[in-house]
């Protein structure tokens, strides 16, 4: 080798390696940052830059909410809502059905009624009529404009059949039976008289519509009807009204009371009271 290659190649410790200075000088390194660590927190520096990641990301999801709208709380309707109108908002309220109250049906008594009586018109209903009692006297008007009282039948024996109003199917029939079996009664020596409440002129009516030749007697105020006590007050299907008891009474010829059928049935009626008249 010649001299001068020798002066340019620099000095090497005879036995080191050449790096053997930087690797020491790299050991020596940890101690300068220790001992700089005193004066500054050994933590600042990955502060710093978890910082700056912190400002990053918000920077870039500033920047992604700026491009997307923010996602609502709940489902936004597909179709834009059309604004309601005051009349279609009160409308429903306006055409809600009201509540009713259910009324009960209205019943007419028929015919045959039910004698369940409390009370009647003029006061108590009259207990004291019973069979072998005496019949209670009356005078009233009868069809065809005359009138009629018990004593008119002294010595015979009257059949009185109560009905509840006329020209209804229940009378009618029972009336056209009595007068059916006139003649058999009359051969028994027996009287046959239809008593309602009814004005004379609908007893006219109904007599000549049916052709009865039963006398019809009109007992507007109720005089005989209390005193013999088929009139008062009655109950049907959960109604109650004032009315007469269809009731029929059978009077001897002493003016004594024989028998009273009450609740009567009009089918055969007529023919149950002959026949009684008959064992007489």
């Amino acid at each position: 080798m010649s001299k001068n290659t020798r002066k340019k190649s620099p000095k090497t410790p005879t036995g080191k390696p050449a790096g053997a200075k930087t690797v020491s000088k790299a050991r020596n390194t940890p101690k300068n940052t220790s001992k700089g660590a005193s004066k500054k927190p050994a933590g600042a520096p990955g502060k710093t830059a978890s910082a700056k990641t912190t400002k990053a990301t918000v920077q870039k999801s500033t920047r992604s909410a700026g491009n997307k709208p923010a996602k609502a709380s709940h489902k936004a309707a597909s179709k834009p809502l059309r604004p309601i109108s005051r009349r279609e908002s009160v409308a429903p309220v306006m055409a809600a059905p009201k509540a009713q109250t259910a009324k009960p049906p209205v019943v007419t008594p028929p015919a045959a009624e039910t004698p369940d009586f409390k009370t009647s018109a003029a006061g108590p209903r009259q207990p004291g009529l019973s069979e072998g009692a005496k019949a209670p006297a009356f005078r009233l008007p009868r069809d065809g404009g005359d009138s009629v009282s018990l004593g008119d039948f002294k010595g015979r024996k009257l059949v009185l059949f109560f009905y509840p109003r006329a020209d209804t199917p229940g009378c009618t029939k029972e009336a056209i039976d009595f007068s059916r079996l006139s003649g058999a009664f009359a051969e028994s020596n027996t009287a046959v008289l239809g008593v309602s409440a009814d004005p004379l002129k609908a007893q006219e009516a109904f007599r000549d519509k049916h052709q009865l030749v039963t006398a019809l007697v009109s007992d507007e105020q109720h005089e005989m009807l209390d005193a013999y006590g088929v009139w008062g007050e009655k109950s049907m299907y959960g109604r109650t009204f004032l009315g007469i008891s269809r009731t029929t009474v059978l009077v001897g010829a002493d003016g004594r009371i024989i028998r009273i059928w009450r609740n009567v049935k009009v089918d055969g009626h007529a023919d149950e009271v002959l026949a009684v008249v008959r064992t007489l």
